[in-house]
């Protein structure tokens, strides 16, 4: 049974999947939606409650789905529009929420409206998207994929125009100042919220307009047609939510929350996780979360620390991400754009400990945590493959060949087979037979976030420890007040907890008494969460 409570996404633990990768249910090598309902059992072990699933309608694929060239239907490798409302409903069964990608800014170029709107410069959709006769406008527009696109304009041989794109030239902007767009994402929308979806992760959302002399992002009328279309959803579907992917600086994030979104992926707080690990130093993440905004009572942020892209480094001075690039890609094909593709378990160079800190961090700092597919298990990632491929790669369910995750022979991408993250060594059968397993200390955590609702709910209170290695603060709602100490060292570490000497305290995650001693020393990259009495 689903929560009730409007504000359900203050406590939820969310899980992405990307359905081509996570099971093969007709050995075709390809993951789909049959598929994905056979693993439902696997993702109400891990203990989450809401599930992000990445694009899966027709595409040709040349951005891995975010290339739409159909928003009313299922990609044919996936399944059918009945298969997905199968999961919808199963996943609702067990009380697990449903929310997907919605892509608001752009199309493929093989999307009926652009195919429409190219055919003529009289087209009736010829407004539907950004045309130009020169290549000259709109240059203040940063070019986002750095690596392949010198532009973001592209030439249409057939009507001797340029055409506005923000992403791959394939990938062309659709035109938000015709509201004929604006009602025409209002009913995609409304299609799959009547499917049962339970939101959006909205997909590049401060692109939407363009003006000259701008850089084309954050205009207000991207805020405005934001509101309208969360008023939207809240006025028809209550209880529904809209997730905000942009990758901006904290004076801007938090506009987006007021009456936009209810949640937004927390993109500075992100790579200063990586930087206070890298420096083993607290002062990255307590200088970004003093320096941002407050917002709304009901709106929350979404924290992570990897995904489906690359592990932007945008928000960091040209300093920071270049000691960024040497410490964490030192191989140049790690790299991609303006960050590091790579997945989480290479990134801390697979220790045990390194990983788990890491998601102490994840589970209690302000916001409700997403966990990536895989790297419940510390999967790893191939960096021969190209764009962000090697980071997407399959499921790895058992030591059986491919993985289990399919019989096909051959795969959509290799499943991991390389001596240290393989799929005969890293796998899910394997770890849920071992208490200490990564995927079982995972469970752990889930289960505790979920607990304790002073982590969703509560604010945060840094506290001083006398240790500039050790981060350490305080989340407290209502009548509880959970103390988080975090080593984000690889040498032991002294602390002072003096202050605390009147507290009687309950180690959570040991499930035993912890009394305050007026100095204590973390071992290596040791954590506690420790909920004080009254």
């Amino acid at each position: 049974m689903l929560n009730p409570d409007p504000l359900w996404y203050k406590d939820v633990v969310l899980y992405q999947i990307y359905v081509r990768a996570f099971c093969d249910s007709n050995g075709d090598g390809v993951g789909d939606f049959a598929g994905l309902t056979s693993k439902l059992d696997y993702i109400e072990s891990l203990g989450v409650n809401c599930v992000w699933l990445m694009p899966f309608y027709p595409s040709p694929l040349v951005d891995d789905g975010y290339d739409i060239s159909d928003y009313y239907d299922i990609h044919p490798d996936l399944g059918t529009l009945e298969d997905a409302r199968a999961f919808i409903d199963a996943a609702h069964a067990r009380g697990i929420r449903v929310i997907s990608d919605l892509v608001l800014n752009h199309t493929s170029d093989q999307h009926r409206w652009f195919v429409e709107s190219r055919s003529s410069r009289e087209s009736p959709l010829r407004d539907f998207y950004v045309w130009s006769d020169t290549d000259q406008k709109y240059l203040d527009a940063r070019i986002i994929f750095t690596d392949t696109e010198t532009s973001n304009w592209a030439f249409d041989p057939h009507t001797h125009q340029f055409y506005f794109h923000r992403f791959y030239s394939q990938q062309p902007d659709l035109n938000y100042d015709n509201p004929r767009v604006q009602q025409a994402m209002f009913d995609v929308a409304r299609f799959w919220l009547d499917l049962g979806l339970d939101g959006f992760r909205c997909d590049a959302v401060a692109y939407l307009f363009e003006r000259e002399g701008t850089p084309c992002e954050n205009l207000p009328e991207t805020h405005a047609f934001l509101a309208r279309l969360r008023k939207f959803v809240d006025e028809n579907y209550p209880g529904r939510i809209l997730l905000a992917e942009l990758n901006e600086p904290p004076e801007q994030m938090s506009i987006y929350l007021r009456d936009e979104f209810h949640m937004a992926f927390h993109f500075p707080l992100m790579p200063r996780i990586f930087q206070a690990l890298k420096e083993a130093s607290r002062e990255p993440i307590v200088r970004t979360m003093e320096a941002m905004a407050p917002i709304p009572e009901i709106a929350q942020w979404c924290t992570f620390l990897r995904n489906h892209d690359e592990m932007t480094l945008k928000l960091l001075s040209p300093q920071e991400r270049a000691q960024m690039w040497d410490y964490y890609a030192p191989d140049t094909r790690m790299r991609f754009s303006m960050g590091i593709r790579r997945r989480l378990a290479p990134l801390l160079g697979n220790d045990y400990n390194r990983l788990l800190v890491a998601n102490s961090l994840l589970f209690t700092l302000t916001g409700s945590p997403i966990i990536y597919y895989g790297d419940e298990i510390g999967m790893g990632d191939d960096i021969r493959l190209k764009d962000r491929d090697g980071v997407r790669t399959p499921m790895q369910w058992n030591d059986q060949p491919n993985g289990g995750f399919s019989s096909a022979r051959e795969l959509y991408d290799p499943v991991i087979d390389d001596d240290t993250y393989g799929y005969r060594r890293v796998n899910v059968a394997s770890q849920q037979q071992e208490p200490g397993s990564l995927l079982n200390a995972m469970r752990q955590l889930v289960a505790l976030r979920k607990k304790y609702r002073a982590f969703g709910r509560g604010a945060t209170q840094f506290v001083e420890v006398g240790n500039a290695r050790v981060l350490a603060y305080e989340r407290a709602w209502n009548d509880e007040k959970i103390l988080v100490i975090n080593n984000l060292a690889d040498s032991p570490q002294p602390i002072h907890l003096a202050k605390y000497n009147s507290h009687a305290g309950w180690d959570v995650l040991n499930l035993r008494e912890f009394n305050f001693p007026p100095r204590a020393q973390l071992e290596p990259y040791e954590f506690l969460w420790l909920l004080l009495s009254a």
